[in-house]
């Protein structure tokens, strides 16, 4: 479940950037531009912030395909 809540909020922060900079103002992109390279870091040390808070507030792994 915690891998499933990540992505979905990955994406809709990446959704909610560019529908801002195209509605609000061009520095909207640079959230997406964040949450790439924290996308990219946490590939590659296998650390999310996220996945730290979720686990801290009781949500756990179960169901996962892809969780860890």
């Amino acid at each position: 479940m915690k891998t499933r809540i990540i992505h979905a909020f990955a994406g809709t922060m990446i959704w909610a950037s560019i529908l801002l900079s195209i509605y609000v103002n061009q520095n909207w992109l640079w959230l997406t531009g964040f949450v790439g390279i924290n996308l990219l870091q946490s590939s590659i040390t296998n650390w999310c912030l996220l996945d730290k808070i979720l686990g801290k507030l009781g949500v756990s792994n179960k169901g996962d395909s892809c969780g860890v």
